[in-house]
């Protein structure tokens, strides 16, 4: 499917000079003479390249469709993923490096959309929200506001997130996977 430069979206999957593409950023920028353009920051689901393109408005990329099957994670060996697929139960494993960040986010038994293309897998899919528990938080320094005064904190999977200031050590909270933020605190 064909869709103008200036549509592009995170997480598009384009087909651009040969390669298969996702759109990881962009920016829509209006230049004060001249065309407005979409500049998009995208990485190769095959190699890992990333580069940035700018598409005029009057340009047109190859919208990819892929194939999505439900896996679930089983476990996670040195730098290998062991998932399952959910209908057949046959096993796939995959390098860690596939997932980039959101592997830190990966669970015994959650379960993920993996990506086909031509029946090879090129991504997973995590939920967008997962619940973590923190396990370190700095003390709050006396006389910021609450209002905009964040502090680092740990995650039980060792990821660093920034957590309002009445966040103690022990919660447990909802963080958006793809972000790296916090989004409130769990029920």
């Amino acid at each position: 499917m064909k869709i103008s430069g200036v549509d592009i979206r995170p997480g598009n999957i384009i087909e651009y000079e040969g390669g298969i593409w996702r759109a990881v950023k962009i920016q829509h920028t209006q230049p004060g003479k001249g065309g407005a353009y979409m500049q998009v920051e995208m990485k190769n689901l095959v190699d890992g390249r990333k580069t940035n393109v700018r598409f005029r408005s009057a340009e047109t990329v190859e919208r990819v469709r892929l194939d999505t099957k439900d896996f679930q994670f089983l476990f996670a060996d040195g730098e290998d993923l062991t998932f399952m697929d959910k209908d057949t139960y046959e096993q796939i494993t995959l390098p860690r490096d596939l997932l980039g960040d959101a592997a830190a986010f990966l669970q015994d038994g959650m379960d993920v959309v993996m990506e086909l293309y031509n029946e090879k897998p090129i991504s997973v899919q995590l939920p967008d929200q997962i619940e973590a528990t923190i396990v370190e938080a700095d003390a709050v320094v006396k006389g910021q506001t609450a209002s905009s005064s964040y502090k680092p904190a740990v995650l039980d999977n060792g990821v660093r997130v920034m957590v309002p200031p009445h966040i103690a050590s022990g919660t447990r909270i909802v963080v958006d996977v793809y972000e790296q933020t916090y989004v409130r605190r769990a029920d």
